[in-house]
């Protein structure tokens, strides 16, 4: 089958999308929209409603196409990253229209589409990295291709990783040796106090080495191993105790989770001496900040790891009885919690519990702030909501540059 393809726009996951010939949409990696490419025949994967394929021939290439600046996008088809071949322009441009596409195909709602709040890092913004080891006996560490399930390359270099991060994975691919046998993964992090941290998971028995792993790691500053086993809670068996939760939740974008939280609370307006549901709070930023707006705060999570260190956080010790943090599933407290006046809402990828819509559609309030890891989800959402429910504003902020990854907020005013 040899088949020449124009690329019409980016999908959700980064892949450009174009037609067969039989007029099958077809999702091709590393494409840009007005592109005219040749597939590789071998390449196609054929299913019910669409296909896949893999470039061999760029015929005609796109006025936004750069190179890429990272060399193991193309050299190892690296699948960290899916817009390195995009201009910095053209990725916004591709994630507006994705979530505006989503919006009206899955929640049938039209709005009119705002610029993207683009990055201030578009290089070296990530405090985590997570490698995967190589198949075989030898303990090698590194990232997976994106069209070779299973296989993994070494790591010279990630471009959108914290210096800092790339420099704690230098020094410990000298002792690597000192990790588990059965070692599967690896996640180094800075966290925002700026302590290392090297989190390994594995099966079987705990981590006896991590002591002499930190003792040999003196290249900056301290190191705290964790212990993940595979179907277990992840603990500190070297290092300091930080109390910060690093295998929780953290954007991979700081400063742009941020200027997220910003714009979330802004859109509320004035809160003071108003009661504020924070649901799927984590670590109690956004709690944080509207309790510094006189907003009396209920924040919840189900990672009690996240709210332990929530509770002991300096702003919300001093805050006093004006913020309330609960540790449990959204779903099943909130019949326990008090009234809301504003609702911020940040759920996981998969969206919003059934129950936790159902609560806020049966009873809604009049500030309502979404914000949305995955467009899908928030359209289905908003969809479910819609009857209580109008859109007053859309936020789409660039939460991964070079990336797919997007953050989408949505603030709500309910029909009260």
């Amino acid at each position: 089958m040899d088949e020449v393809v124009a690329v019409s726009g980016i999908a959700t996951g980064g892949d450009g999308v174009g037609r067969l010939s039989d007029g099958r949409a077809v999702f091709v990696p590393r494409t840009a929209p007005g592109e005219r490419v040749r597939l590789r025949p071998q390449s196609v994967r054929i299913h019910k409603r669409y296909a896949r394929g893999e470039v061999a021939e760029i015929l005609a290439p796109a006025a936004s196409r750069v190179v890429p600046a990272c060399p193991h996008y193309d050299a190892d088809h690296c699948s960290g990253c899916q817009l390195q071949h995009l201009a910095y322009a053209a990725q916004l441009a591709a994630k507006r229209d994705i979530v505006l596409d989503t919006l009206r195909r899955i929640g049938k709602i039209d709005v009119p589409p705002p610029e993207v709040d683009g990055a201030p890092e578009q290089w070296r913004y990530r405090t985590r990295l997570s490698l995967v080891r190589t198949s075989g006996r030898m303990r090698a560490f590194g990232l997976a291709p994106y069209d070779r399930p299973g296989a993994v390359f070494r790591l010279a270099d990630c471009h959108i990783t914290d210096p800092r991060v790339m420099a704690l994975w230098r020094e410990l691919e000298q002792h690597v040796e000192l990790l588990p046998e059965a070692t599967v993964g690896v996640t180094l992090r800075i966290d925002r106090a700026g302590t290392r941290h090297v989190i390994v998971e594995s099966p079987g028995e705990p981590w006896r080495d991590a002591d002499r792993l930190r003792d040999a790691m003196e290249d900056g500053p301290p190191v705290t191993c964790w212990w993940h086993p595979v179907d277990g809670a992840a603990r500190i068996v070297a290092g300091p105790e930080t109390g910060f939760p690093p295998i929780g939740f953290e954007a991979d974008h700081p400063a742009m989770d941020r200027v997220v939280r910003d714009w979330t609370v802004e859109r509320l307006g004035a809160v003071a001496g108003i009661v504020v549901w924070d649901l799927y709070g984590g670590i109690g930023d956004t709690a944080v900040r509207l309790a510094a707006r006189q907003a009396t705060v209920v924040s919840v999570d189900a990672d009690e790891q996240a709210v332990a260190w929530a509770r002991l956080r300096p702003e919300v010790v001093s805050a006093g009885g004006s913020i309330r943090i609960i540790a449990g599933r959204a779903e099943d407290v909130l019949p326990s919690l008090p009234e809301p006046q504003a609702v911020v809402a940040r759920p996981p990828r998969a969206g919003l519990h059934w129950d936790v819509a159902l609560r806020l559609t049966s009873e809604p309030v009049p500030h309502l702030v979404y914000v949305a890891r995955d467009p899908a989800t928030l359209a289905r959402d908003l969809h479910r909501m819609s009857v209580n429910y109008t859109v007053q504003a859309l936020g789409i902020f660039d939460a991964g540059p070079q990336t797919a990854r997007v953050e989408t907020v949505v603030h709500l005013q309910g029909a009260v």
